[in-house]
């Protein structure tokens, strides 16, 4: 399914212009926008989640974290 959106000439142009640069067509080209979009706004929320992580959350999560890094990985099998 196809829609129609309303952009000025400029901004189309743009877009047109950018998607071409990187051999997409503008409809790919906008999906990788969006998704940028998408993925900026999921590390702005982790950037935060670890900004209000408690000092006593912080010092668990690093001693398990040497913790697992010192695991030596086996099969469990001698």
């Amino acid at each position: 399914m196809t829609t129609t959106i309303k952009v000025s000439d400029e901004l189309r142009d743009r877009l047109k212009a950018q998607a071409a640069r990187d051999g997409l067509t503008l409809g790919a080209h906008l999906a990788q926008l969006a998704d940028a979009d998408d993925r900026r706004h999921r590390l702005l929320a982790l950037r935060q989640a670890v900004a209000e992580t408690s000092p006593r959350d912080t010092e668990s999560y690093t001693v398990e974290s040497v913790a697992w890094e010192r695991t030596e990985l086996t099969d469990g099998t001698a």
